[in-house]
Formats: C-alpha cells, sequence, structure tokens
C-alpha cells in the first residue's frame, strides 16, 4: 500500500504542475498578442522553476536532516494556499500598458501568480522518491519507478486540458477546480510524510539525510564524478532544446495550429515514462537506429525549405523528435545513480532542462535572425546516439568532401536555373551517402551538418531576402521577388501585407486590402466622408493607409514595434511616408488594452487585423472586447475584422458573438480572383463586419457579396473566461 500511496501523491503533484501550465498561459498568452514566444518563455519559466524546486529538494533535507524537512516542507504546502485561485490582477493588467519589455513582465506575473505553488509543487516528485527510500520496504532501493507515475501524471494532464478541461470549463471555474485539486495534493503529502515519519529508517532525528542503498561500482567512495554529471546535463539539455525547437518550427513555419505544442510535449514526457518504467534500462538498437532514419526527410525538408505539404512534414519532424528523445532519456535512464544520489541526479535533469529552455527562449533570438537553433540540436541529437566507435581523422574528410560536392552541385543547378526534380537528386544522392554512415554517428552527425550548411547556399531566384530579424514575437521577414517589383512582409510563413514597387502603382493596396476586396468594399465607404477617425489594430505593411483621404484621421494599433520600424523604412514599403493622405499614428501595445485609452464614441471604423503568423489572438473576439469596441465607435460606426485564416473558421466566433450581443453582422468570403487581379496582387480574404444598426450596413450591402451572418448552431459564445479552439478547427 506504501507504494500505491507514493504513486497516488506523485501522480497528483505531476498533473498540478502540468495541467496549471496550459491555464496560466491561455491566462497570459492573449495579452502578449498569442506569439509562440509567449509559450516558449512560460515554459522556460517553469522550467527554472523546476530547477529551483529541485536544487531545495536536493540540498535542504541534507542541512536540516528528513525529519525536520519533512515539517518544513508540509509548512510551505499549506503556504501556496494564499495565492490560490489563479489569476491575473487589475494591476498586473496595467503595468503592461506602461511596459516596455513584454517578456520581463510575463516573467514578473508568472512569478506573483503561479510561483509560489508551483514551485513547491515541482518539489514533490524527488522529495517523495527521497522519502522512500528511507522507508523499511523491499522497493526503496530502486524507487525510480515512480518517476514513469510523476510523467504519467503530467501526460494526462496534458492531453486533459485541450480535449475536456478547457472546452467545458470557464477559466475562473478552471482555477477554482485547480486550487481544490491542490488541496487534494496537499493532503496526499500530509499522508506521505505521517507514514514516512514512522516508517523512517533514519536512527537520529538529527542527522542529516543519507541513504542506505549500496553503491554501485561505479559510485567510487560514494561521489559522482563531474564528467558523468556533465553527461547527465547533456543529454537532458537537448531534449529540451529540441522540444522548444520543433515546436516554435512547426508552429511558425509549417502550420501555425494552436496547441501544437502539445504534441511535441506530451512526447517528451511519454519518452521518460516509456525508459524509466524498465527495470533495466538501456537504449535499445531499434532506437538508435530510428533516429538517422526520420533525422534524412527532417534535414531535407530544412535544407530546402520544404513546408508547404505540412501534413506530410510535421510528422517526419515529430518522429525524429520522439526518437531523439527515447535515445537521450534512454541513456539517462540506463545510467541512474543508486539512491544515494537520486536527488542530485533529478537536479542536473532539471539543470539541463532549464539550459536547454533558456538558449531557446532568450539567447536564441539575440543570436540568431532565423531559427537556427533547431537544426543546431539535430546534429547534437545525431551525436549523441549511443555507438561503440570515437571520432578520428577520417571523419572529418569525408562530410567536407560531401559538402563541397553538394554544395557545388547546388550552385551549378541554380546557376542554370534548375526544376525541382534536378534539386531533389542532388539532395536524395547526399541523403543515400549519409545514411552510409551510419553505424558511425560523429561522422554520420558531421555529413548531416554539410548538407544543412550547404542549404544555406539554395535560393530560389525568384525569391530574395531584403531584410530578416527576431525578437519576442517571431521571425519578421521582408522578402523580394527576382525583379524587386514587389516586396512582401512576412511573420512566420504567414504574409502580413505586400507592395508593388513600380512608381505607377505601388500606391494602390494589394493582399488583403484591394481596392476589389473585403477592405476596399469597407474603404470605399469613407472615400468621400471627412473628419472620419480609423483605428486598425494590426500594422503589418501599412497598406489599408493607402485609403486615408485629406480630413480623415488613422490610428493603428500595434504589439511589435519591429513591425512599426519596418512598415516605416521606404527601402521596404511606402504606404505610411508616400501613399497616406491623411495623418496616420502609431500605438504600441497590445490592441486591446490600449485601445481601452481612447475617447467614448471616438471612431468611425475599427478595424481588427492582429494575426500572430495565422492565428487571432483570442481575446480579441470575446464579448468583452466587442462590448469595448463598440463604446469607442461613434453612433453610425462599424466595427470590422479579417478572420482569413488556414485552419480556424472564425465566422462561427463572430456569428455567436454577434447574436449575443444583439447587432446585425455581415460577411464577404472570396472564393476566387480573376487573372487580372492575380497580376495586381490581390489576395483571397474574408470579413466580417458589425454595427448597432442594420441601416448603418446598407452603404455596404449595395455589394451583393456581402451576406448575412448568423450564429452557428449549439456554438457557445466567447468570453474573457471561456474559449474553446477545436471548436473552430477546419473550414
Amino acid at each position: 500500500m506504501i507504494p500505491l500511496l507514493f504513486s497516488i501523491a506523485i501522480f497528483v503533484s505531476a498533473f498540478l504542475l502540468f495541467s496549471v501550465q496550459p491555464l496560466v498561459a491561455k491566462l497570459l498568452l492573449p495579452y502578449l498578442g498569442g506569439s509562440p514566444s509567449v509559450w516558449n518563455t512560460c515554459l522556460v519559466f517553469f522550467q527554472v522553476t523546476l530547477l529551483g524546486g529541485y536544487l531545495y529538494s536536493h540540498s535542504i533535507p541534507t542541512r536540516v536532516g528528513s525529519r525536520k524537512h519533512v515539517v518544513l516542507h508540509v509548512l510551505l504546502l499549506f503556504a501556496a494556499i494564499a495565492v490560490l485561485p489563479i489569476g491575473v490582477s487589475a494591476s498586473a493588467l496595467r503595468s503592461l500598458v506602461s511596459s516596455h519589455n513584454a517578456p520581463m513582465w510575463l516573467v514578473a506575473t508568472l512569478i506573483t501568480t503561479v510561483g509560489l505553488p508551483f514551485f513547491i509543487l515541482s518539489t514533490n516528485a524527488p522529495l517523495l522518491q527521497a522519502w522512500f527510500s528511507e522507508m523499511k520496504h523491499k522497493r526503496a532501493r530502486d524507487p525510480y519507478f515512480l518517476y514513469a507515475a510523476s510523467n504519467l501524471g503530467s501526460l494526462l494532464a496534458l492531453i486533459g486540458y485541450p480535449l475536456l478541461i478547457e472546452p467545458n470549463l470557464k477559466l475562473r471555474q478552471q482555477s477554482v477546480l485547480w486550487a481544490a485539486c491542490y488541496g487534494m495534493g496537499v493532503t496526499l503529502m500530509l499522508a506521505c510524510a505521517i507514514v514516512f515519519l514512522v516508517n523512517s529508517r533514519t536512527a537520529d532525528v538529527d542527522e542529516p539525510r543519507a541513504f542506505v542503498s549500496e553503491l554501485t561500482p561505479d559510485d567510487v567512495e560514494g561521489r559522482i564524478a563531474w564528467s558523468r554529471r556533465l553527461k547527465w546535463a547533456v543529454l537532458s539539455m537537448v531534449p529540451s532544446s529540441l522540444m522548444l525547437g520543433v515546436t516554435t518550427y512547426i508552429s511558425s513555419d509549417l502550420a501555425p495550429v494552436p496547441l501544437l505544442w502539445v504534441i511535441p510535449l506530451s512526447l517528451y514526457l511519454l519518452s521518460f515514462i516509456l525508459q524509466f518504467a524498465r527495470k533495466n534500462a538501456s537504449v535499445r538498437v531499434w532506437e538508435r537506429f530510428l533516429l538517422p532514419l526520420f533525422v534524412l526527410p527532417v534535414v531535407f525538408s530544412l535544407s530546402c525549405g520544404a513546408t508547404i505539404r505540412f501534413w506530410f512534414f510535421i510528422p517526419m519532424h515529430v518522429a525524429f523528435f520522439f526518437a531523439a528523445c527515447m535515445v537521450c532519456h534512454g541513456q539517462l535512464a540506463n545510467d541512474r545513480p543508486t539512491t544515494r544520489h537520486l536527488t542530485e541526479f533529478y537536479l542536473w535533469l532539471a539543470i539541463g532542462g532549464a539550459l536547454g529552455g533558456l538558449f531557446n527562449a532568450l539567447v536564441a533570438p539575440l543570436l540568431f535572425h532565423t531559427i537556427i537553433e533547431y537544426p543546431l540540436m539535430i546534429v547534437v541529437a545525431c551525436v549523441l546516439r549511443a555507438t561503440t566507435t570515437k571520432l578520428n581523422r577520417w571523419d572529418w574528410l569525408t562530410p567536407l568532401l560531401l559538402l563541397l560536392l553538394l554544395g557545388s552541385t547546388v550552385v551549378l543547378l541554380q546557376r542554370i536555373q534548375a526544376q525541382t526534380p534536378l534539386l531533389l537528386l542532388a539532395f536524395a544522392i547526399s541523403l543515400f551517402v549519409t545514411y552510409t554512415f551510419v553505424e558511425r554517428p560523429a561522422r554520420f552527425a558531421l555529413a548531416v551538418l554539410a548538407i544543412l550548411l550547404a542549404g544555406t547556399l539554395y535560393w530560389p531566384e525568384r525569391v530574395r531576402t531584403l531584410h530578416a530579424e527576431r525578437n519576442f514575437f517571431g521571425v519578421l521577414r521582408v522578402m523580394s521577388d527576382g525583379l524587386g517589383s514587389v516586396h512582401y512582409l512576412l511573420h512566420g510563413t504567414t504574409q502580413h501585407g505586400r507592395q508593388l514597387t513600380s512608381a505607377s502603382v505601388r500606391c494602390k493596396p494589394t493582399g488583403y486590402y484591394h481596392p476589389t476586396g473585403p477592405f476596399g468594399s469597407i474603404a470605399q465607404t469613407l472615400s468621400n466622408r471627412s473628419n472620419v477617425r480609423v483605428a486598425i489594430v494590426g500594422l503589418g505593411a501599412g497598406a489599408q493607409a493607402a485609403y486615408a483621404v485629406p480630413g480623415q484621421e488613422w490610428t493603428y494599433y500595434e504589439i511589435d514595434p519591429a513591425v512599426v520600424r519596418i512598415a516605416h523604412t521606404q527601402d521596404y514599403f511606402s504606404y505610411l511616408s508616400e501613399c497616406a493622405q491623411a495623418p496616420v499614428r502609431e500605438v504600441i501595445g497590445d490592441g486591446r488594452l490600449r485601445l481601452k485609452e481612447a475617447a467614448p464614441n471616438y471612431y468611425s471604423l475599427i478595424t481588427i487585423d492582429a494575426f500572430s503568423s495565422d492565428a487571432v489572438p483570442q481575446h480579441l473576439l470575446t464579448l468583452e472586447a466587442i462590448e469595448l469596441y463598440f463604446s469607442k465607435l461613434t453612433e453610425e460606426g462599424i466595427l470590422a475584422f479579417h478572420i482569413s485564416n488556414r485552419h480556424l473558421n472564425l465566422s462561427r466566433v463572430l456569428g455567436s458573438a454577434a447574436a449575443t450581443y444583439g447587432v446585425p453582422a455581415i460577411i464577404m468570403r472570396e472564393d476566387e480572383i480573376s487573372s487580372e487581379e492575380e497580376t495586381q496582387g490581390k489576395d483571397l480574404s474574408t470579413w466580417v463586419v458589425f454595427a448597432r444598426k442594420p441601416e448603418d450596413l446598407k452603404r455596404l450591402t449595395l455589394d451583393t457579396r456581402w451576406k448575412k451572418l448568423g450564429a452557428s448552431p449549439g456554438f457557445r459564445t466567447w468570453t474573457d473566461d471561456f474559449s474553446n479552439i477545436f471548436s473552430i478547427l477546419g473550414n
């Protein structure tokens, strides 16, 4: 019964740890533009806090003694109840408006909202295993089986949140339920503490804790070599970095589908469960060879920039990631020390995990303009594959020759304007040669690096990068076609504006804002009116400003200062500096928060056009947000939403919101464009417009492409306290 009690306590603690992460992320992510970096920063915060918890678990019991520490730990468990239930305070939101450092605001808010409960919960797994190892039980010599219960609880929390908790409970209800479950966790910990005090083998209550399990031969005199500690940290760091890298890559460059981060994190935990649950862990042969099998298509996609068929490449990236986790975590499980060093072992795992997260979330954005950390860790993972062979001087020569051959082939094919089949053949030959090194991991890794480096030599003649930068909100690129006739602004893989460069047409809006499109129809209703004030949430390249005429006032609300700077750079775009015929100003910050500062009944048109790659921040579409927008509109003002999306049917959200709020709504969903419009740079788009009264929409509905939008039967209206992303997946 004792192992069962400890297993349940560890399971509940882990479940609480990993269910609070998506809960807090959902509370905070919308206020920072919905960027993937928000989740990555949250994840790094949790990793660093976990490291602090493991450091506490390793050092404090040793200093004060196990029995005294049990009392201290129970008191801390009860102290954390003071900050529950979890929520974002009004003062925290006010401080965001004045903050110029989004990551620091996010970290500070995480500390005040969930820092203490998460820290205390993070200590439970190693402490319970340490307590169990000191008890009079036949399984006390090897308590690592309890680690599987911890990871199982984490995995079920991650899967259960999007499938069960989010679709059925409001955020406030989730917070209250989590607080109640925390109370249950405290009760279980208290029971384990009592059982430990009764059954502990410690002879002297004041004696610092010392495990009594026998030492294995490699634990000389009870000490762990620093090389072994470093090995633990590296084997833990690489999967952690890969998890963030693959999450950022597939959610930014392949398919920006919300909650994709659940898949890599779940597989990360599953690999821990599978490897640590085995009594005699080792990296099996088939596990070692799955990694090179899956890495080759991943390397090919990265080298060629293949992102179109995401339904094929996402499984390949995820499969490689899981294989890398199995290899690294298998080696960790195989090298786990005796219980004498149990808490130190987990401490070094936490150090490696935190270093991997910090590298991706904080260091890489400062050093790299693109997501280079992901392919870099792919190479390192190939090096770490268990092997009996060593690197020799000839291992360095073959990959260099391979790089020279592949690089010259790629350049030659570009010179003769090679077709895709020839390029595929060039890479296929290189991948085949690389696979011949599969028995020599060091040489194999160097060959993979050679292919990735050769891929940097390839760029289509029809596309040229004018500018690239990376910040907290993602990767921004300004691209040009081979002739320099059009410039594009991309966030991830989603286009956020384009402009023709010819003097005769550069002030003609293109893309989603073409004159024959929905926004062109909206702007036409304002063209002959003066004393018009327009607010647009989301700047992009600033193409909408081309519709600004004398006597009007246009205001952009943009969360990313880099976007403002790019839109004002005339070498890239000139809508703001040359094409706008009315005053245009920019307000930096979250659109909804900054709109609160605007005067009541001030704007004639408010447009919501804020994207994070291909995802609309949910807090801009809730019932409370719409109420705010209408409070800032004039009596005859209209509210427009740009909802073009590859994966989400946002019209269901807006149709339900309009019906609940009691206002009329219309929608224009373009299905095709003419060849002339395509030549002019038009993109298909979908827009929804609200107004207070049907007559305020009459000028728009003269265009018969606008249709009435109603509520979807059975759809639950989104509010600040409730949203369900699965209810709108698919178009």
